[in-house]
């Protein structure tokens, strides 16, 4: 899968604890091997973030993505669950 991260997704992964950030390379390199891998929680979102899906990074951190195609997505949110959809 061909895999973007948006401006926004890059700061917030910036901003984030290193903890958090190797948590999501980490989950990252699983994405790229199958993005519905069950240790991931990838599934759909409703409401603001409608047409996204969400993968579980750590605990409360989500990071929330948009499959452009078969094959392509953009990565455009990070955060904790009440950041995100508090």
């Amino acid at each position: 899968m061909v895999i973007h991260f948006h401006s926004r997704f890059k700061k917030q992964l910036k901003k984030a604890p290193e903890s958090i950030r190797r948590a999501f390379y980490k989950h990252l390199t699983l994405f790229q091997d199958d993005p519905f891998q069950p240790a991931l929680g990838n599934h759909a979102i409703t409401g603001k973030y409608l047409g996204c899906r969400s993968i579980d990074i750590s605990g409360d951190w989500r990071a929330v993505y948009q499959l452009l195609d078969d094959n392509e997505c953009v990565f455009a949110f990070l955060g904790t669950h009440s950041q995100l959809y508090g």
